[in-house]
């Protein structure tokens, strides 16, 4: 059995068949880390959590037990003494632990759910208000003016207001409408 984990993954990969730049390419882990790896020469890895992580992907390809890999990279990083090296064998997990329960009661959450629904109802009954409002306000800005213009047989009283235009035939109250300025203009011409 080969002395570290190095040579074991690389023996890994040798009874497997396995280039080492089919490991690269798969990886993503550049070649040179990846002899690193193999000739235990972590100084050349870019430390901390990478080196864990390229052992244990490297381990995974070629069909090493990942955690067993890690456990021995960590075993031989504190026997080297390596300075600088992050070696944590156990997966950290912080726990908060409260007197109250982490999740809502279900009536505080219906009614959280009530009273926003009756915001945004209210907000948007007041914009469409608002609307309507503005809609029927007269937009008179300047003082009207009253033609007069002959058809076949009628005469046509055309008041212009701003930017509406108000258009009736005395004779008939049914023919009466409102149009645009330019529809205005387009008539007198």
């Amino acid at each position: 059995m080969a002395a570290t984990i190095g040579e074991q993954l690389r023996l890994a990969r040798e009874g497997r068949g396995i280039p080492l730049r089919e490991i690269s390419d798969q990886t993503r882990i550049s070649m040179h880390y990846l002899e690193a790896i193999e000739s235990n020469d972590y100084k050349r890895l870019p430390g901390g959590i990478f080196n864990r992580s390229f052992v244990k992907a490297y381990a995974r390809y070629v069909g090493y037990d990942e955690k067993e890999a890690v456990e021995a990279y960590t075993r031989y990083m504190r026997d080297s003494g390596e300075p600088g090296e992050d070696v944590v064998s156990t997966p950290y997990q912080s726990k908060v632990y409260t007197d109250m329960p982490a999740t809502r009661s279900p009536l505080l959450t219906g009614v959280l759910i009530v009273v926003i629904l009756a915001i945004l109802t209210a907000m948007v009954l007041g914009v469409l208000r608002w609307a309507q409002r503005r809609a029927a306000a007269p937009a008179v800005t300047g003082p009207a003016v009253t033609e007069t213009a002959r058809g076949p047989g009628r005469g046509l009283t055309i008041i212009v207001r701003s930017d509406k235009v108000q258009r009736s035939v005395p004779d008939n109250p049914f023919n009466s409408f409102d149009f645009r300025k330019a529809d205005y203009e387009q008539f007198l011409q």
